[in-house]
């Protein structure tokens, strides 16, 4: 007759667990329906409208707390391929498209965006009055 160890019910019991929660983590990860009423979006932090289209996004020149943010397609595409550059007070701000449309910057990592125009001023936001040092 085998008894189960006490080792034994710890470890089938953690890997339930573990199981439970990523089940639930890949859930919540993705929205099932529409956001509840004062829930944020990615579209609360642009003026863009529902973010990624299908073709580059439209360049901007414009003044934002006091810098200058620009953006615009470019040629050299970067290492990664986004081929779209940002600059602020006429340094680059290395800018990064993610596979599902949104963007992030070096200044807000982990934090998405509706298009390259809010990654922009989150970041002037995040810099607060600091200069953007460029990456060597």
């Amino acid at each position: 007759m085998s008894q189960i160890s006490r080792r034994r019910a710890l470890g089938a019991s953690a890997t339930a667990l573990a199981g439970l929660a990523l089940t639930g983590f890949a859930r919540t990860a993705e929205p099932s329906g529409p956001p509840a009423a004062g829930h944020r979006t990615r579209e609360a932090h642009s003026p863009e409208g529902s973010g990624h289209t299908p073709t580059q996004p439209k360049p901007f020149d414009e003044s934002f707390k006091g810098r200058r943010i620009q953006g615009a397609p470019s040629h050299h595409g970067g290492h990664h391929g986004a081929g779209y550059s940002v600059h602020i007070d006429g340094e680059e701000l290395h800018v990064m498209q993610n596979a599902d449309g949104t963007w992030i910057s070096v200044v807000n990592h982990y934090e998405t965006f509706a298009g390259p125009r809010a990654v922009a001023r989150a970041a002037v936001v995040e810099l607060q009055g600091s200069q953007l040092e460029p990456l060597v």
